[in-house]
Formats: structure tokens, C-alpha cells, sequence
């Protein structure tokens, strides 16, 4: 099972547009799909499809303090010392905000009687869910929860265990934005990145991050650029630091996605746009899923 991580430098690219796309036109293809949305502080593609949970696992990600009053003697210096203000007085006794607390424990190695303890906090759960021709994986976080390595390697995890008996050919993986450890851990292991990007400054400047980030990984990556046709200029000129770089690596722009307004009806209607109706993005979405095929097979 070959792994395609979709990727954008910053939220807002329509990141989420081309994989939920991506995966329409995968299902046409191979009548076999299996998405994971590895986007764990915001999912959404799970919205995209007609899903049925089928499997359900508690998250633990993080540590969370509290206090044993039995033996507390309130001499608040968890109160004084605590770098993150999570602990509060109330009516002369402490107590430990759960969203503030960062579960660095730094209170319980200070209290001189023992009565503050670190305990697996519950951060969210894992989702298997049963759609068409398929199962796509996502994660719930609490509020307040941050998203990490951690729950992005577990989605993929309980997702590549789809694939013992159904043979996918692909595992469509719809990453973060960015280039922290939830990226990190979406990269790990795949065969072949898609990176998205706008025709903007900031566009381009996140984009050169997030490659960087995948050179490390020595892998064929390939870039759309989405809404194109609004600064034409700033199309050509990430066109152009792509062939600079494709001389370096193996980078290569596989599609312009123009600016079409029926992209966010279609998203007010739950339906990848290459689903919807007719329109000239679901057009290029699909000419550049033909260029993607062409050169991964």
C-alpha cells in the first residue's frame, strides 16, 4: 500500500478540497479507499463522505495534575511556582485549572507532602469509520488538547489496519498545515507528498518552509497551486523557485486549480467538488490527479 500525504505551508490553502477530490476520483479508479485525516486539531474530511463509525478508541496524550486534600497542607507553593498560572486560589485552598495545566509536573516534584500526583489525562479518542468502497480514520480532541506526533501516528495506525484484508492500493493522507511534529509524523513512512499552495506572499513563503521540511525525507513531492488565476504573477513566480528547486530535488507542479465559486457550494453541501457539478476546478483537480497517477505508477 503506496502512502500520499497531502500538505499545505499554511490553513486555508484548500488543503482538505484537493484530498477529499483526491479521494473521490482514488474510489472511481480502484473501487477500494482508505482515507485518514491526519489534521487531528481540526479535522473536517470526514464531513466530505457519508461515514459510519465503526470503531472507537480513547486517546491519552498528556498528563494532567491534581490534588490529594487529604493531604494537601495548603501551603501553596505549587501556587507560587507553577510557570503556566494553571493553579488557582479559591476560599484559601488551591486548585488546578485542567485546560491551563500542562502536565509538566513540576508541582508534584516540588510539594514537599506528596499530595499532588500526574495522571493520564483522556485528550481525545480515534475514529474507524466505514464510507463507500472503503474506511477513513480521523481524531476528536478535547478542547484545549494539542494535537501531536503521537495521535497522528495512532490514526494511521488503526487506518493501515484496514489494509490487511482489503489490499488498498493507496493510504490518502490528509496532513496538517504547517511544519511541526503533527506534519512530521504525517510525513513519516509515505512514498509521495502533494503540497498545496495560494498565489500569495505568504503562500510562497510557507511553501519553501514545508519543503524544506520534505527534503529531509527524500521523497517525490508534487504541488498544486490553488486559485492560480487571482495573482497570476505570484503563480509564475512560484513556478519559477519550483524549477530552481526541481534541479535540487525531485519537485514538479502538477496542477493550477483556477478560482471557482462553486468550490464552497459544494463544501456548504458536503461533496468533494470533483463530485459536485460541473466546474472548471473540478476539471484541473482531475487533470492533476491524471498527472499524479502517470507518474507514481
Amino acid at each position: 500500500m503506496k502512502k500520499i500525504v497531502v500538505l499545505s505551508g499554511k490553513g486555508g490553502t484548500g488543503k482538505t478540497t484537493i484530498s477529499s477530490s483526491f479521494a473521490r476520483l482514488m474510489a472511481n479508479k480502484y473501487n477500494k479507499l482508505n482515507i485518514v485525516d491526519c489534521d487531528v486539531e481540526a479535522p473536517n474530511l470526514h464531513l466530505m463522505f457519508k461515514n459510519e463509525l465503526i470503531e472507537q478508541k480513547e486517546y491519552y496524550g498528556s498528563k494532567l495534575a491534581t490534588i490529594d486534600y487529604n493531604i494537601c497542607n495548603n501551603c501553596k507553593l505549587c501556587y507560587e511556582k507553577c510557570r503556566f498560572n494553571a493553579i488557582t486560589i479559591k476560599d484559601d485552598l488551591v486548585f488546578i485549572n485542567e485546560l491551563d495545566c500542562e502536565g509538566c509536573g513540576f508541582c508534584d516534584y516540588i510539594c514537599p507532602v506528596n499530595a499532588i500526583s500526574l495522571n493520564d489525562e483522556l485528550t481525545g479518542h480515534i475514529n474507524g469509520s466505514k464510507i463507500e468502497n472503503g474506511y477513513l480514520s480521523y481524531a476528536n480532541l478535547k478542547i484545549g488538547a494539542d494535537g501531536a506526533g503521537k495521535v497522528v501516528t495512532e490514526v494511521r495506525q488503526m487506518a493501515e489496519s484496514y489494509n490487511i484484508d482489503s489490499n488498498f492500493p493507496y493510504l490518502l493522507i490528509d496532513g496538517s498545515p504547517g511544519i511541526g511534529c503533527v506534519v512530521i509524523a504525517s510525513l513519516t513512512g509515505c512514498d509521495y507528498t502533494i503540497v498545496v499552495t495560494e498565489p500569495t506572499q505568504s503562500g510562497l513563503n510557507d511553501l519553501k518552509r514545508v519543503l524544506e521540511l520534505i527534503k529531509f525525507f527524500d521523497m517525490p513531492c508534487y504541488v498544486i497551486i490553488n486559485k492560480y488565476d487571482l495573482n497570476e504573477e505570484k503563480t509564475t513566480e512560484i513556478e519559477q523557485y519550483i524549477k530552481i528547486m526541481d534541479s535540487k530535488t525531485d519537485i514538479v507542479v502538477i496542477g493550477k486549480i483556477p478560482f471557482d465559486k462553486l468550490v464552497s457550494e459544494s463544501i456548504q453541501n458536503e461533496t468533494p467538488i470533483v463530485a459536485y457539478k460541473k466546474s472548471d476546478a473540478g476539471l484541473a483537480i482531475t487533470k492533476a490527479w491524471n498527472e499524479l497517477i502517470s507518474k507514481i505508477h
